[in-house]
């Protein structure tokens, strides 16, 4: 299963990788909207957004190429470990 993570703390992003790793999901995380940001989401199962740190640029532009693509999405409002965790094993990435 692929994974792109949008939001969440700069110095935390390694560790949200880690995590998605230690459920046996490929990983994308976007802390900062880089350029041509929609292109390089790219088709993953799914989205997950942290709102609390997310720009509404950045939540716009993964509205916009979630619908094109049918992908879910699921938003979080705190970017914390266990809420990543929480929602990795409601997927059954194990």
């Amino acid at each position: 299963m692929s994974v792109v993570i949008v939001g969440g703390n700069d110095r935390m992003a390694t560790r949200y990788q880690d995590i998605c790793k230690s459920y046996k999901c490929k990983s994308k995380v976007f802390t900062q909207m880089p350029a041509d940001f929609e292109n390089k989401i790219g088709q993953p199962d799914l989205v997950i957004v942290f709102t609390g740190t997310c720009s509404h640029k950045m939540l716009g532009g993964v509205k916009k190429h979630t619908e094109k693509s049918g992908t879910p999405v699921r938003h979080l409002h705190t970017s914390s470990v266990s809420a990543l965790k929480n929602l990795l094993s409601e997927y059954d990435c194990r």
